[in-house]
């Protein structure tokens, strides 16, 4: 039984969440009328609630279409074992004194469960779901360029007709599932990450796999293996190893938090002057201006402070340098080794040579991943020498004929990254262009927030933009601000339309794709650089200078847009 697998074949759904109630929202009911709105927001998590709280305050009216049937975007789905934030605190949250006054934290990196109070008490504070859509899935957006008007379309048979529409879906919004044969074949159960069932699974005692290594195929892992126990069993399938560092959890009390709060206000200001929106970034010295004893002294200083720290805030030529790469990653390596006692799994979980340049892939924080397959019943299996070949009734088949027996699955095979949810959609632009037609063969944007000849039409964290490449809030806010920003504008002016200039749209790419051409991201294969085609997909220039050329576009009336 599979959770839906959305393989264009029918399959049992273990979670179907448009049956659910919505959760005090507005549940249309099957009503088809159609609502007349300043804005349309596609999407209810941290970026549609900052753009909605936005446009409330200028006097616009607007709502949120949500699939699911509560608020939190990315964290309403993610339900899987071990599921939990990696940005450290207290960066990874909404800069609106109404709910950070009074809200705290259990710790640096909460888990998914906390995550979805954190979502209750916004809505607390800021009623957030009297304007919110539930169990509604945007298929359609058409443009009419005489009205200067989208009519939007749900699947619910829910309308809309709007002046303007953002897509907040993120960039983890279409799952993906591997061309594999044989998965109906399979007789146990079987879930995508992104998919899982709010009751859990209960793994005790069961012979689990887990396909695949991202952040998400490493936190799976690592919760299950705990729960196991001494007679389960756990195979890991991996074709690349995760470059993982420790998170190094920090938990705090409320008082120590309440203490702390006092300086929040000019630490989510601070997330700006920070090229990735954390709290760090790279040192100003060079890997080679220390001698090797001072090297691993430093090293050893980021390891303990943990997070992202040994990725994001380590010398500055790690990420420009091969040789200084190769140094970091040898680290990163022994110390791994050091953890995992069976050779032949440390071989494959930390490779003697380099699998690929470190940063190159988008790394995990884990908390004990290594150690868990020092138990005789945790293993890694090898899928890139040899590959998975099918599923089968009992299990999974790879080439060589080897036959894995297993009750239970886990899909952590994830997303068609950056644009599979905006190209899931049909939006239609000016002669009915197609969106996803434009996009088949390249993604053009401009600022990474808007597309030539589909005007009036916006999105957040998606591509082209800091996206993968920054803290979530940090993103959101500097584009929903700007987004506000455009509406104010043209009210004032009296103007109706904004469409982007295809040659602004080129030189935009351009300049995407010369910010990363030199660093390991941009020459390692890897989701960052989306599914079909293959293209750099995340702006490279860091917070700061995303925030100073959207200042400077606005300030400059809009140069690369059409505005009338």
């Amino acid at each position: 039984m599979l959770l839906r697998r959305e393989l264009g074949r029918t399959a049992e759904s273990i979670d179907d969440s448009s049956s659910e109630p919505a959760a005090h929202g507005n549940d249309v009911n099957g009503q088809t009328e159609e609502q007349t709105l300043d804005m349309v927001i596609v999407g209810a998590g941290f970026a549609g609630i900052w753009l909605l709280n936005r446009l409330r305050q200028r006097g616009f009216k607007a709502k949120i279409v949500e699939a699911g049937s509560d608020l939190g975007g990315i964290w309403y789905w993610n339900r899987y074992p071990g599921a939990r934030v990696d940005s450290q605190y207290p960066v990874y949250a909404l800069s609106i004194p109404e709910v950070y006054d009074d809200w705290t934290w259990s710790s640096h990196y909460p888990d998914h469960n906390e995550l979805r109070e954190y979502f209750k008490f916004v809505d607390e504070r800021l009623h957030i779901k009297k304007d919110c859509v539930f169990n509604a899935k945007v298929t359609d957006a058409v443009w009419d360029d005489a009205e200067c008007v989208w009519s939007i379309r749900c699947d619910n048979g829910q309308k809309f007709r709007t002046s303007f529409w953002t897509a907040c879906t993120g960039f983890a919004a279409k799952r993906y599932f591997p061309d594999w044969p044989g998965y109906e074949d399979f007789k146990g159960t079987m879930f995508h990450s992104s998919f899982w069932p709010k009751e859990g699974v209960d793994v005790r005692g069961k012979r689990v796999a887990v396909i695949g290594t991202g952040a998400t195929g490493v936190q799976i892992t690592q919760e299950w293996c705990r729960e196991i126990g001494d007679h389960g069993n756990l195979e890991m399938f991996q074709r690349t190893p995760n470059l993982a560092c420790p998170m190094n959890q920090v938990y705090m009390t409320k008082e120590e938090q309440k203490e702390l709060s006092k300086g929040l206000p000019e630490r989510f200001a601070d997330r700006n002057n920070h090229y990735n929106g954390f709290l760090y970034q790279w040192r100003e010295n060079l890997t080679y201006d220390h001698s090797p004893e001072e090297r691993e002294e430093f090293y050893r200083m980021l390891w303990k402070l943990g997070g992202f720290r040994f990725l994001m805030n380590n010398y500055y030529d790690m990420t420009r340098n091969a040789t200084a790469n190769q140094e970091a990653y040898n680290f990163w390596r022994d110390r791994v080794r050091e953890r995992v006692k069976d050779p032949r799994k440390g071989a494959l979980l930390a490779p003697t040579e380099r699998p690929h340049l470190f940063g190159g892939k988008r790394l995990s924080l884990e908390q004990d991943f290594y150690d868990q397959f020092n138990k005789p019943n945790v293993d890694v299996i090898d899928v890139r020498t040899n590959p998975i070949e099918r599923f089968v009734s009992d299990g999974i088949v790879q080439k060589d004929g080897t036959h894995h027996k297993l009750d239970m699955i886990a899909l952590a095979t994830g997303f068609d990254s950056i644009t599979g949810g905006l190209k899931d959609m049909k939006v239609l632009g000016i002669d009915g262009e197609q969106m996803s037609e434009k996009w088949r063969l390249g993604t053009w944007t401009y600022l990474g927030i808007s597309t030539a000849r589909f005007p009036n039409f916006f999105f957040t964290y998606g591509p082209q933009a800091p996206t993968a490449f920054s803290n979530g809030p940090s993103c959101i806010e500097i584009q929903g601000d700007w987004i506000a920003d455009v509406l104010s504008d043209m009210r004032d002016k009296k103007l109706r339309k904004i469409d982007a200039d295809p040659q602004a749209e080129a030189e935009w790419k351009e300049l995407v794709n010369d910010l990363i051409k030199d660093t390991p991201r941009g020459s390692v294969d890897s989701w960052y650089n989306g599914s079909k085609p293959r293209e750099h997909l995340n702006y490279a220039g860091g917070i700061p200078r995303y925030k100073k050329t959207l200042e400077e576009v606005r300030a400059n009336d809009y140069d690369g847009f059409h505005l009338s």
